[in-house]
């Protein structure tokens, strides 16, 4: 697990200028290789990582569903680009997903960089097509750019999320390009 010492003290300064949930965030290094676990939920309290899950990305101009990118992810916030996007995003309202467990949370990207998520229709859900355990060195299937969990894994995740009385923090971002 990389070191997320700077980006949880940031997490925190920024949840609390923004009066988002203070319990938790969700930390998402597509830095990472994606056959590897690089979604972190992150506890307060506890100062610590409670959960970690593998976490697909936009495929871009590649396959949708293999893993061609699993290494060197690109991003873009533009509509269509079917990349994902980084940055700061509050998450929203949940509603019905197509995929997975049929539940997603509408992302609200927070910055210049992810500020089209709603327009692009970028969605935090599951899908059937992740593992619950790392595969490297395969990667997670690639999709369209939103944020992709097992189903297990939005399970597990859902009740704290959907149980917040403040909007949680989903942070994207990739320490091997040190962009945001």
């Amino acid at each position: 697990m990389p070191d997320l010492t700077l980006k949880v003290k940031e997490a925190k300064e920024f949840i609390n200028k923004n009066a988002l949930n203070d319990d938790f965030c969700i930390l998402i290094d597509l830095g990472i290789h994606s056959g590897r676990k690089r979604f972190f939920v992150w506890d307060f309290k506890k100062n610590q990582v409670i959960d970690e899950f593998l976490v697909g990305h936009g495929c871009g101009d590649n396959q949708w569903s293999a893993d061609n990118s699993k290494e060197n992810p690109t991003f873009s916030n533009e509509v269509d680009s079917h990349r994902s996007s980084l940055g700061k995003y509050k998450l929203g309202k949940r509603g019905f997903s197509n995929w997975g467990v049929n539940i997603n949370y509408i992302m609200h990207g927070l910055e210049k960089t992810n500020s089209n998520a709603v327009e692009r229709i970028i969605v935090f859900h599951s899908w059937e097509a992740v593992s619950d355990e790392e595969i490297y060195p395969a990667g997670t299937p690639e999709g369209w750019g939103c944020p992709t969990i097992s189903n297990k894994s939005f399970l597990a995740l859902d009740p704290m999320i959907k149980n917040s009385q403040k909007p949680v923090l989903m942070w994207i971002y990739s320490s091997k390009t040190d962009e945001i």
